[in-house]
């Protein structure tokens, strides 16, 4: 999920992937920061609660009363911050060289990634099975450009058929 984030965020804010740091963050109380030119950070913190952001979405530019219980900072009495382990998370570098790829190969990492964790709850492949098949799936399907709607879902298609012949071969 991180992975597919920072793909995201690059697109919604217009930055390349090297300008996004992941940050584990245990209480899930920080939900974004931007550090600024000159040093400073702003943060949007909150209870995780997604009813929030779905509120702030659907109601955007105002702020509605979205029922997630007010933060108090006193409950949480401390904030703590890690970096991820890459070897643990394998998809950030993933996610992080199909940016760097560019064209369709993050369209192809999306495909691939939907359908292999709906194979990973239907019980047919292993949750360690995820990362390993789609970087498989990237070395297998040609990356094309990204100029188009018709190109972006033919490498959609593309990435699909793959995994599932991939998922149908681990099956048998």
């Amino acid at each position: 999920n991180k992975g597919l984030e920072i793909i995201e965020a690059c697109w919604l804010f217009n930055t390349p992937h090297t300008g996004i740091e992941v940050v584990i963050h245990p209480q899930s109380v920080i939900h974004s920061m931007v550090e600024y030119n000159d040093g400073s950070v702003l943060a949007q913190l909150g209870n995780p609660d997604m009813r929030t952001p779905i509120a702030y979405a659907l109601n955007w530019p105002q702020r509605i009363e979205s029922g997630v219980a007010r933060l108090n900072l006193f409950d949480i009495a401390r904030l703590d911050f890690e970096r991820p382990d890459e070897q643990r998370f394998p998809l950030l570098s993933i996610a992080r060289d199909a940016m760097e790829r560019g064209g369709t190969a993050t369209t192809v990492m999306n495909a691939a990634n939907e359908e292999l964790v709906a194979a990973f709850l239907s019980e047919t492949i292993r949750f360690t099975d995820i990362p390993l098949l789609i970087e498989d799936t990237l070395g297998r399907v040609e990356i094309g450009e990204a100029n188009s709607i018709e190109q972006i879902l033919e490498a959609d298609r593309t990435a699909r058929e793959v995994v599932q012949e991939q998922i149908n071969r681990r099956a048998a």
